[in-house]
């Protein structure tokens, strides 16, 4: 008896002196300066409770975590080379969900502030004309996609390219067992990506997101074969109403499907791929912009880019968005495609020399996206970038 009330009175002590715990964590900017930057980091398993966090001011600040205790939140400021210490507090000191992902029939919307940015089809979902074989339906990609005014950026079975799907992935010229499957071009029947299943969504006062599950289908074979898994991860940021952008990021992880490796021979385009709107159809219709300055889309053709930017008129008006590749991917700094007469852009590594997804080795690709109303600011990009490739050190303490 005596016992059974020592180990009760223990369990409370343990349990209420967890509770008064205390974290704090101090970020550094870095060499650069911070402004509306999303920031990623693991708490420990005893903060992972916490929704929020106080500076020395009292100023709050969003906290959001996931069931990994992986937590994000985004700095409004922070200068070059200076640093701020802020104290993890109760989630009642949280916002609400400002960031929000809705399942609807066979796309997730995902929106801001009740303000569209994007839709994620999932299921193949109809298609839009009737002169379209069912062959071109896939789902598995990001489209439509809004800036903060409501100006769509991307396109969806454009006539000229009726395989091309906003923001989506495929490989083209491959070899698997001995045989030259083709994921990307869906009309010649050699190949497709399919849709397998959402695993999970969320919403969220920093962020919301989703993670999907694709494989991609070898027709060449006598029975179609999966030659490759790819998982999804994409995450929408919150954003305040004074900047004229958003952000989300894509992350593509890819794995072989069976023993063999998917062999990607050196060939022009492939991998991630962006469409965009009908209204830029035309060698003066889309406006390119690379990270070394290149406005010219032939001559940044095959060039490699940290970061690529399109825009052009909506409805009257300037919108554009741009695909910021990480430095951690294949042969980053990666050449890019950049179509002669046609709104469409992808970052495509394979152009530098063959190479493979092998099996037991994840193929792991990380795209950031500014969508954006007005011209691009390649200061502002660059910035952005560095957000990206450098991100601020978080010290949990």
């Amino acid at each position: 008896m005596q016992n059974q009330i020592f180990l009760c009175l223990l369990g409370t002590a343990l349990i209420a002196s967890a509770a008064e715990e205390k974290f704090s964590i101090t970020v550094q900017a870095g060499e650069f300066n911070r402004q509306q930057t999303p920031v990623s980091f693991l708490l420990p398993p005893g903060a992972r409770n916490f929704a929020a966090m106080r500076d020395a001011e009292g100023k709050i600040t969003p906290l959001q975590s996931d069931k990994n205790g992986r937590a994000g939140f985004v700095i409004s400021q922070l200068k070059k080379g200076a640093q701020v210490k802020y104290e993890l507090v109760a989630a009642s000191n949280a916002k609400p969900d400002l960031v929000q992902a809705t399942r609807e029939k066979s796309k997730l919307k995902i929106s801001l502030r009740n303000r569209p940015l994007l839709e994620y089809q999932a299921e193949p979902g109809e298609l839009p004309r009737d002169n379209i074989k069912p062959i071109f339906q896939r789902g598995g990609y990001l489209h439509p996609i809004y800036t903060l005014s409501g100006k769509m950026v991307t396109d969806d079975y454009p006539p000229n390219h009726i395989h091309h799907h906003g923001v989506w992935w495929a490989w083209t010229h491959t070899e698997f067992e001995g045989r030259s499957p083709d994921f990307w071009n869906m009309g010649d029947g050699k190949g497709r990506v399919e849709f397998v299943a959402l695993d999970d969504t969320w919403s969220g006062p920093v962020h919301a997101g989703f993670m999907a599950r694709h494989r991609f289908i070898d027709l060449t074979a006598p029975k179609p074969v999966n030659a490759l898994n790819e998982t999804w991860e994409v995450r929408v940021y919150h954003q305040t109403a004074r900047e004229p952008f958003w952000i989300f990021d894509l992350a593509s992880t890819q794995e072989c499907a069976t023993a063999n490796a998917l062999k990607l021979p050196e060939y022009r385009y492939g991998g991630v791929g962006f469409r965009g709107n009908w209204a830029w159809n035309g060698e003066d219709k889309t406006d390119f912009l690379t990270s070394e300055g290149e406005t010219d889309r032939n001559k940044g053709n095959t060039a490699r880019g940290r970061w690529c930017d399109l825009s052009g008129a909506v409805d009257g008006e300037r919108a554009g968005i741009a695909i910021l590749g990480h430095p951690d991917n294949f042969r980053a700094p990666q050449p890019m495609r950049l179509h002669p007469t046609e709104p469409f852009f992808c970052f495509a590594p394979q152009q530098s020399g063959a190479m493979e997804i092998a099996p037991g080795k994840p193929y792991v690709s990380r795209y950031r996206f500014v969508v954006h109303d007005g011209r691009p600011d390649p200061v502002l990009l660059e910035r952005l970038w560095n957000d990206y490739a450098h991100p601020p050190v978080v010290k949990v303490d």
